[in-house]
């Protein structure tokens, strides 16, 4: 679900550089993630919660360029996968208009395609933490970095119903016309959450064919885990 979006304003600098001893090194910061997993986006949202940013979403490119057209965020994060196509395409057009980017993916691999279509910086998932993040935005937006020490470093953990709603959005899609996207997704994902069974199932079930073993079994894992979390909880 989209978070509530951000009332136009007109485009204006970038923010002064900010003290490591700010109590929200972030304050004033607008950010946009272009990503289809709300577990990814909700872990980035506890960050930005205690950073100071403001963090609005798009689940698609087609909505992130609606969003664009009448918006400027300080920086964008655009995830590579998604489910209108490729992440690098968008991340090629907000460069070539000046404005600050970087790519995030659970896919290991996705760094050097996202940095040659001209990502500042590439944000792995899972999160690095808090005070890695901190200094990525800073970083992209040529601001002074505070010293590694005077940031927080504790993870943030996403809530578990957004895992169970990321799972049940890729659930039909495996094994079916968009079993390719929905494998790469739940590979995303389990890299995320940290569900090492979930990425490796996806990735097996990725380099076997749509109506193969490894589709079928990538099945019973994700209704398996949709089984263990009551959606009320």
């Amino acid at each position: 679900m989209p978070f509530p979006p951000d009332t136009p304003r007109p485009p204006s600098a970038p923010p002064t550089a900010l003290s490591g001893a700010d109590a929200l090194p972030l304050r004033g910061i607008t950010l946009l993630v272009v990503d289809d997993s709300r577990f990814a986006s909700d872990a980035l949202r506890l960050i930005c919660i205690r950073l100071g940013a403001r963090l609005r979403r798009a689940e698609t490119l087609a909505a992130a360029r609606a969003f664009l057209a009448s918006h400027r965020p300080d920086v964008v994060i655009v995830d590579l996968g998604l489910p209108d196509g490729r992440g690098e395409d968008l991340i090629t057009d907000l460069r070539r208009n000046g404005v600050p980017v970087l790519a995030t993916s659970g896919d290991p691999d996705g760094r050097a395609p996202a940095l040659a279509a001209g990502a500042c910086g590439y944000l792995d998932k899972p999160v690095p933490g808090v005070a890695a993040f901190q200094q990525l935005i800073l970083g992209s937006l040529g601001l002074a970095h505070p010293p590694p020490d005077s940031a927080p470093h504790a993870p943030a953990t996403p809530d578990t119903l957004a895992f169970r709603d990321d799972l049940a959005r890729a659930s039909p899609l495996i094994g079916g016309a968009d079993s390719s996207y929905a494998t790469g997704f739940l590979r995303s994902l389990g890299r995320s959450a940290g569900d090492h069974a979930l990425e490796a199932a996806a990735l097996a079930a990725a380099d076997g064919p749509a109506t193969g073993p490894g589709q079928a079994a990538l099945a019973r894992l994700v209704t398996a885990r949709l089984a263990e979390i009551h959606p009320l909880a």
